[in-house]
């Protein structure tokens, strides 16, 4: 019965909600066969064997004696004192030991991925076992009752089992030597397995004497006839002396095959013959089956890991316990899972503090305590490992190598967990199990990316996976698809009212595959599709056919003949520009979808990022207000980064194939699309995805190209994190050309996000850093930066900054050695007259400096007049601001006095000049009205009024009407800002 037959059975092709846990079949019932010798047995045994196999009885239920799957737990047959000895010369060899020593080094290995995307830690170290449950055939073959995650952890028939009680007797105490462990993609089997060779290898797995793990996959891409024999000593060359004794020893022998789903097992007679001598070369899928029926080294213990879908190639009779890897059924697991992976980050994170480490986790973990969609994702171990890497990504990553990208991330966790595999080994197609994906689950995420939705109803699911149409090996792939890879992408939603809908299990992929999707070219139209085909098979044709002809040619004079096949070439050739165009599409797509204008006041998408995976704090949304709408700005970004190079090489490996030319074309098209569109004033936020695209694309003459048109980059208010600054100094550092202003105010920076940036600083002329609470450490890196001899800032704005004292004697001693600053502002960053002192004292060693603003830093009339001394013998400097000091009104008639044209210097002190309104006195009321949300109010309070009492005394003073006229309008706008600052509307 084929597959498809045997799942219609099962479940009806239309219910998503119910999935099965494997493929359906009928139960067949058990039989009893002769339990192999625990010597060689000689050919007439084996012949008496084999006429045994053939003829199994069958016993019922409560009578069965399973030969391979578990044995009665009753006394051996006593071996001889010669094999005693034998078993203690080969337990007391160097052999076992270094093999244990190969084997740990082997295992311990962890894959490049986790050097790559964060600390690499041993099994030891950092590993959180899984939930295993003791399953049975039955429930295997049973339908779910429903996809729901969480149900299907909690259900307490199902019996907890460790991994190391796997062999332990059954309920009806008898010996388990064959256990079948399975899970679906991304459940941890693999990582399971290499913790248990770990753990024996340490010697924490007791039981076993000896541990043989085999890669199915290596086995199912050996054709050669091998004996068990040799192909033990051949991967192990350690056990060269211990494999001769493995069956006349009482050895505890345990052999781990590992991804049974890549061999194609026949357990007929018919198909696999009976082997019971482990000299005998075979076929490696011959030894594998005579091993699990016993009649290879019966004594040894079996654990083979496995897909549902495979479950069912072992024949239930020879298996004696079936457990299923449920993943992290608890949160508290997912907790420990993090706080073990996030409480040490490794070195790159050595800047990071302990509490900003703790924090980190206790957010992640008040998210879990939700039970948000994040909960349900993390049930998959591999998920809770690329939550960690991308937490990482996002907090400890200092500087950015170009492997280093977000998308490259999310390509290594799907090399991790699919690592080519094919969906069905028994198919003849051998489709990759990630081509597939893209194909299917890709077409649901573009279409839901293109129509803003996430939540994806049966009829969705079902019309885009086009069950109807299906043909009978097609159908099949469904069903493997369904039960082993869907659960791993698509979960059921756990917002109230939409439990009856799924989601994607990490929201991020839905925008990544979409992008593949598009990028491989499977968004086409039904004529593009049959088009290529057709061209396709014209091309193949046509080859063929133009030789013949061409030799028929030169015996008949047919002249016509090689005319029409040339007219037959044109055909692929037409089709090959036409599709050409295809290109262009994706480079448009992309365009539209990076400069969205409605997505232009959203938050950056590493915050976005940072939000789905730690949540929002803060009060939580009402289940009755409207929810606001899907943001997919991601997508497009994991476009531009699926066609670098590197992304492109890895999905080669998983099957999903992206021509060099292709990329190109690409490429090519963005240029008129992507860099024009870019080249328009963008929104902080949307720079920033800009920049963070840039950086993911991975092309470094594109990158070079987009930065030139950038003269100004705007990125005020983004929250500058090590990693985004890190990505702009990369971006950035594809061309050397200046940049007219850069403007970083609020940004969070610190004196680390300056040290990162210093080689873009040097370049930019306008340089904002107000509102970054920068001290005198980051005061010391942008001395370090003036100091250079390469730097061009000519204006550098430092206001509402923290530089004390000490800050300011480094600025100071960056103003001696600058010969490229003109303006300097150091508006409110508590100064203090040392602070003033300090700049003054350097100040004289100066000579490009043109204006000051020492405004709002509580300067006394000594520091004040000091600095204005120095001023008047500065050749370049004619501005200095000391507006909201304490100056008593002798200082006020002191700096009135001031003339330009006499002293070559102006102090802006007050809204008045003598008995006039001073020409700047808009300008000083438009810096109280930008940085009063910064000040102390009360202060502010203060200095309007002072301000104002001088307006009015100066307006009595004067009997020019045209002049109080000017005063009465100031105080009347000096008025209107009292007014709205006790209203608190200012």
């Amino acid at each position: 019965m084929s597959r498809a037959m045997q799942c219609q059975s099962c479940l009806p092709w239309g219910s998503w909600a119910q999935l099965p846990r494997s493929l359906a079949g009928s139960r067949g019932t058990r039989s009893v066969s002769v339990r192999a010798a625990a010597v060689p047995a000689p050919a007439g045994r084996c012949f008496l064997r084999k006429i045994l196999h053939r003829s199994s009885i069958s016993l019922p239920r409560g009578c069965v004696r399973y030969q391979g799957g578990s044995q009665q737990n009753s006394a051996q047959p006593g071996s001889s004192r010669h094999g005693q000895s034998q078993l203690r010369n080969v337990a007391s060899s160097g052999a076992i030991k270094k093999h244990q020593k190969s084997l740990s080094a082997w295992f311990s290995h962890q894959p490049n991925e986790e050097r790559q995307f964060g600390p690499s830690f041993s099994l030891d170290a950092v590993h959180v076992d899984p939930v295993i449950r003791e399953s049975s055939l039955e429930e295997i073959l049973k339908p779910s009752p429903d996809l729901t995650i969480l149900n299907q952890l909690q259900q307490p028939s199902r019996r907890v089992i460790s991994l190391h009680n796997l062999f332990d007797m059954d309920a009806c105490g008898r010996q388990v030597k064959n256990v079948v462990l399975y899970g679906t993609v991304g459940t941890g089997k693999s990582t399971l397995i290499k913790k248990m060779v770990v753990d024996w290898c340490h010697g924490r797995l007791p039981r076993f004497e000896l541990v043989i793990p085999f890669s199915c996959e290596d086995l199912s891409h050996s054709h050669a006839h091998v004996s068990l024999r040799r192909l033990i000593t051949k991967k192990y060359q350690h056990l060269r002396d211990v494999v001769p004794v493995l069956e006349a020893s009482n050895l505890r022998v345990l052999f781990i095959l590992n991804g049974l789903e890549r061999l194609n097992l026949d357990f007929r007679l018919a198909g696999t013959e009976l082997c019971c001598d482990p000299n005998e070369p075979v076929p490696p899928s011959a030894i594998v089956v005579n091993l699990l029926r016993k009649y290879l080294l019966p004594e040894a213990s079996i654990i083979v890991t496995t897909r549902p879908s495979a479950v069912r190639r072992i024949p239930g009779k020879y298996v004696g316990r079936y457990a299923e890897i449920c993943g992290f059924s608890d949160t508290n697991l997912q907790k420990l899972y993090f706080q073990m992976r996030l409480s040490q980050p490794g070195e790159e994170s050595q800047d990071c503090s302990s509490a900003e480490q703790e924090n980190l986790v206790e957010m992640l973990s008040r998210n879990l305590e939700r039970h948000n969609q994040i909960t349900a994702a993390c049930f998959l171990p591999s998920y809770c490992w690329l939550v960690c890497t991308t937490l990482h990504f996002l907090y400890f990553t200092r500087t950015v190598p170009p492997s280093q990208t977000l998308t490259g991330i999310y390509t290594s966790f799907l090399r991790l967990n699919f690592s080519g595999e094919v969906l069905d080994s028994t198919d003849p197609t051998h489709i990759s199990m990630m081509k597939y994906v893209a194909k299917t689950v890709g077409k649901l995420a573009y279409e839901g990316v293109m129509s803003r939705k996430t939540c994806f109803s049966e009829e969705d699911l079902q019309q885009c996976f086009e069950v109807e149409t299906k043909t009978e090996s097609e159908l099949n792939l469904l069903e493997v698809f369904r039960s082993d890879v869907f659960r791993f992408f698509l979960s059921p939603c756990v917002q109230p009212g939409k439990e009856h809908t799924f989601v994607f299990t990490i929201p991020a992929m839905q925008e990544y595959l979409a992008a593949l999707y598009v990028v491989l070219g499977e968004k086409k139209t039904l004529a593009q599709r049959v088009g290529q085909e057709l061209s396709e098979v014209i091309g193949k044709v046509s080859e063929d056919v133009a030789v013949v002809v061409n030799i028929i040619s030169k015996v008949l004079p047919l002249r016509f003949l090689p005319v029409l096949f040339n007219l037959l070439k044109i055909f692929p050739r037409y089709f090959s520009r036409v599709s050409g165009k295809d290109k262009d599409a994706i480079a448009h797509t992309m365009a539209e979808e990076l400069f969205k204008e409605e997505d232009y006041y959203n938050d950056d998408v590493l915050d976005q990022i940072n939000s789905s995976i730690l949540g929002v704090e803060g009060p939580m949304r009402h289940p009755d207000e409207a929810p606001d709408d899907e943001v997919f700005e991601l997508f497009p970004i994991f476009m531009g980064g699926i066609l670098s190079r590197r992304n492109r090489a890895i999905l080669e490996q998983l099957g999903c194939s992206i021509k060099n030319l292709a990329a190109f074309e690409i490429a090519k098209a963005m240029k008129k699309t992507v860099i024009r569109k870019g080249r328009r004033g963008l929104p902080p936020s949307e720079l920033m995805d800009y920049l963070f695209f840039l950086h993911e694309f991975q092309n470094e003459r594109f990158t070079a190209e987009a930065v030139r048109s950038l003269r100004a980059v705007n990125l005020s208010s983004v929250k500058m994190t090590p990693l985004k600054c890190s990505v702009l100094a990369s971006v950035m550092s594809t061309t050397s050309h200046e940049v007219e202003e850069l403007n970083l105010t609020s940004c969070n920076l610190d004196s680390g996000s300056l040290r990162t940036l210093f080689p873009v600083l040097l370049r930019c002329k306008a340089l904002h850093l107000q509102l970054n609470s920068l001290g005198s450490d980051a005061c010391k890196e942008i001395r370090d930066l003036l100091l250079h001899d390469k730097c061009v800032v000519s204006s550098l704005r430092l206001a509402n900054n923290p530089v004390g004292e000490q800050g300011a004697q480094y600025l100071a001693e960056a103003l001696a050695g600058n010969r490229s600053l003109t303006q300097l502002s150091l508006l409110h960053t508590a100064l203090g007259d040392p602070g003033a002192e300090a700049i003054a004292q350097h100040l004289a060693e100066n000579q490009h400096l043109q204006e000051l603003n020492l405004g709002y830093n509580s300067l006394t009339d000594t520091a004040a007049l000091r600095v204005v001394e120095v001023a008047k013998r500065h050749e370049t400097l004619d501005k200095v601001h000391l507006y909201f000091n304490d100056i008593s009104e002798d200082g006020k008639r002191a700096l009135d006095s001031l003339r330009m044209d006499r002293d070559g210097v102006r102090a802006l002190v007050f809204l008045t000049a003598g008995t006039d309104v001073s020409e700047y006195w808009s300008h000083i009321l438009n810096v109280v009205q930008r940085n009063v949300a910064f000040w102390d109010r009360e202060r502010v309070r203060q200095h309007l009024a002072l301000l104002l009492q001088d307006l009015e005394s100066s307006r009595s003073q004067t009997a020019n009407p045209w002049r109080k006229a000017k005063f009465l309008r100031v105080e009347s706008e000096v008025k209107k800002m009292l007014g709205e600052l006790q209203d608190g509307t200012l």
